[in-house]
């Protein structure tokens, strides 16, 4: 599965840097290992034309350290 999501800009370069290898994300999509993360940044107001594919590998659930049930970090 693909899933289309916005990004803003600080978090996109960090993503298409490497610096940034991890999403934090509410799962109300269902995400799985194995997914795609198509991100487009947005700066708020529209879609700047930037994007970038990541593949979903790892995702850790309900942890209990600090994790918010219903969130998810990939």
């Amino acid at each position: 599965m693909i899933h289309e999501l916005k990004i803003l800009p600080e978090y996109f370069d960090a993503v298409c840097s490497r610096e940034k290898t991890f999403e934090l994300r509410k799962n109300d999509r269902g995400f799985k290992v194995g997914d795609y993360l198509h991100l487009k940044e947005w700066d708020g107001e529209k879609y700047t034309g930037r994007e970038a594919t990541r593949y979903v590998n790892y995702i850790l659930y309900d942890w209990t350290g600090g994790l918010h049930d219903g969130w998810c970090i990939m």
